[in-house]
C-alpha cells in the first residue's frame, strides 16, 4: 500500500458541505498545482498575532478575556511541522503545524488564529476549521501531549469611522487596530479516522465523477475544452 502524505489543513476540506471527491483525487496525486498563490503578508501577520499573544500572557495581566476564562498560563515551542505528525493504520501520514500551544493548569489548548472578520462566509468554513485543529489535536495526543481544547481566534481589524478618525492621525504612519473574537470548537479526535478512511478510498480509487455545481470542475473543463480546441487549430502545439 502506497503511504499518502496529507496536512491536518488540507484533511479540513472533506469536511466541507461542498466537499469534491474529483478535485480532492485531484490534489493528491498532482504535488503542484498550477496558479496557487499565498501572499507572504499573511505569514507575517499571523506571526505576530502570536507574538502578541505570548506577549499579553507573559505580562500576564490586560489579557483579553478569553485567556483569563481558559486560565492560560504560559506556551509551548510548537514543532516544525516535519517532527508534528504521525502514522496512521491508513498508510497515511498526517502532518500539521499548528498556530500554537497555550498552557493552563488543564492541559494544552490548540489556536488557530485567523487575520479576519467572523463573518457569514467565515462561519460557512467552519467544518474546515474544525476539522483541521482536531487533526492538530489527533497528532499532538499521538505525540504525547495532553489536550485540553481547541479555538479559532479572530483578529478581525477594526475598520469603524471612529477607529479609523484615531488610526489616522498619526503623522508617516498606517495603523490599524484589531481585535480578536474567541470561537471554541469542541475537541473530537474521534471525527479525524472517518476521514482518514475516506482519503484511502478516493486516493487509491479512480478518479471520481465530476462534482454537481462544483465551480472548480467546470472551470478545469473549460481549461481542457481550450486547450483541446487550441491543438486542432495549430497541430504542433500537441
Amino acid at each position: 500500500m502506497e503511504n499518502i502524505k496529507i496536512s491536518a489543513k488540507k484533511l479540513g476540506k472533506m469536511a466541507m458541505p461542498d466537499f469534491c471527491s474529483r478535485c480532492f483525487w485531484i490534489e493528491l496525486h498532482v504535488k503542484k498545482l498550477p496558479w496557487q498563490i499565498f501572499p507572504g503578508i499573511f505569514s507575517t501577520l499571523d506571526a505576530y498575532t502570536k507574538e502578541i499573544v505570548h506577549n499579553w500572557i507573559d505580562r500576564d495581566k490586560d489579557k483579553p478575556q478569553f485567556l483569563k476564562d481558559l486560565d492560560i498560563t504560559k506556551y509551548l515551542k510548537v514543532p516544525h511541522w516535519s517532527k508534528f505528525q504521525m502514522n496512521t493504520e491508513h498508510g497515511i501520514t498526517l502532518s500539521g503545524a499548528p498556530d500554537d500551544l497555550l498552557v493552563s493548569p488543564r492541559g494544552i489548548h490548540i489556536p488557530d488564529y485567523k487575520t479576519a472578520k467572523f463573518t457569514k462566509t467565515q462561519d460557512k468554513l467552519f467544518p474546515m476549521y474544525q476539522a483541521q485543529v482536531n487533526g492538530y489535536a489527533t497528532i499532538a495526543t499521538y505525540l504525547g501531549m495532553d489536550i485540553d481544547s481547541l479555538s479559532l481566534i479572530y483578529m478581525a481589524p477594526a475598520t469603524d469611522e471612529p477607529q479609523v478618525a484615531i488610526n489616522g492621525r498619526h503623522e508617516d504612519l498606517f495603523k490599524m487596530t484589531f481585535l480578536p473574537h474567541f470561537v471554541p470548537i469542541a475537541l473530537d479526535i474521534a471525527s479525524i479516522d472517518p476521514l482518514l478512511e475516506k482519503v484511502r478510498k478516493i486516493y487509491d480509487g479512480v478518479i471520481p465523477e465530476r462534482g454537481k455545481n462544483c465551480k472548480d470542475c467546470m472551470a478545469l473543463d473549460e481549461i481542457g475544452l481550450l486547450v483541446n480546441q487550441s491543438e486542432d487549430a495549430d497541430p504542433s502545439l500537441s
